[in-house]
C-alpha cells in the first residue's frame, strides 16, 4: 500500500500455528487525539496495539505486521470462538469517542479505511460476518466504533453485510415482553438467532441485562438509529434479516 507512516509497536506476539486471519475487528481510539493514541499503543507498558491506525485526515499508519497478532481485541468472543486477537487484523480509527466527544468520521478517513479494506481482503479470506466493530466481540464491555460508524457504506462496498429490510420506521410496538419470559419460545428464538450472527451466549433460555447487552451491539452495527437494547419490531425484523443472510 502506498503512502502508509510506519511507527512499530512492541505490543504483539506470534499468531498461534495454524491461527487463519479471517476477521477485521474496527475500534475508535476514545482519546483526545490521534498522537495520544499513537503514543498509547506503542507503549510498552500500555500492552495495546493495533495493526493500523487511520487519523481524521486520512492518514494511514501501521503498528504492527499484518502476520503478527497485535493485542486489540481484549476479552472477546465471535463466531463460538474467543481470543479475537488470534485471526483477526485491528484497525483503530481516530475518534474521541463517548468519553471525550464521539462524532462522525470523516470523509477522508472512511475512503482510507475502504482503501484498507480491499487490500485486506485481496490477501486474507475474510468471511461475510467477520467485518465487526470492538462492541460486536466485546458487548457490554465495549462501545466502538459506535453507531456514527458507516458500516451500511462499507456494505456497499463489499465489505460486511446489511439488512435488505428497513426497521427504521417500527421503533414502537415493542414485543410485550415476550424476551423477558425465560419460558419464551421468542426469547430463544431472539437468542438464537444471534449466535447466528456470531454473538456469544452463555444462555438462551432467557433474556436479561447480559442479552440487552448484546443486543444493544447489534442495534449499534445493524440499526443504529435505535441503540437501546430493547428488541422492538424493526430490530428483530433486521436481526432476522442478517441471520437469514448468514445461514444462506
Amino acid at each position: 500500500m502506498k503512502d502508509v507512516i510506519y511507527i512499530p509497536s512492541p505490543n504483539w506476539n506470534e499468531r498461534p500455528t495454524g491461527i487463519e486471519i479471517d476477521t477485521i475487528v474496527i475500534h475508535y481510539t476514545g482519546m483526545e487525539s490521534g498522537n495520544a493514541a499513537l503514543k498509547r499503543l506503542c507503549d510498552p507498558a500500555a500492552e495495546v496495539s493495533a495493526h493500523y491506525m487511520i487519523e481524521e485526515d486520512g492518514r494511514l499508519f501501521q503498528m504492527v505486521d499484518e502476520e503478527k497478532r497485535a493485542w486489540h481485541a481484549g476479552v472477546s468472543n465471535w463466531c463460538g470462538r474467543d481470543n479475537i486477537n488470534h485471526n483477526s487484523i485491528g484497525i483503530e480509527l481516530v475518534n474521541p469517542g463517548h468519553e471525550f466527544g464521539y462524532r462522525a468520521f470523516p470523509k477522508p478517513q472512511i475512503e482510507r479505511l475502504i482503501s484498507l479494506l480491499s487490500h485486506l481482503k485481496s490477501c486474507y479470506n475474510i468471511t461475510e460476518n467477520g467485518y465487526v466493530g470492538h462492541s460486536d466481540i466485546a458487548p457490554g464491555r465495549k462501545l466502538d466504533p459506535g453507531p456514527l460508524f458507516p458500516w451500511k457504506l462499507l456494505a456497499e462496498n463489499g465489505f460486511g453485510l446489511w439488512p435488505s429490510c428497513d426497521g427504521k420506521n417500527l421503533s414502537k410496538g415493542m414485543m410485550d415482553g415476550q424476551e423477558n419470559d425465560p419460558k419464551s419460545d421468542y426469547a430463544i428464538k431472539l437468542n438464537k438467532q444471534l449466535g447466528i450472527v456470531g454473538y456469544h451466549l452463555d444462555d438462551i433460555q432467557s433474556f436479561d441485562a447480559t442479552h440487552q447487552s448484546v443486543v444493544r451491539a447489534f442495534q449499534a452495527h445493524w440499526r443504529p438509529e435505535t441503540v437501546s437494547g430493547q428488541v422492538d419490531i424493526g430490530t428483530a425484523m433486521v436481526l432476522e434479516d442478517i441471520a437469514g443472510q448468514i445461514r444462506q
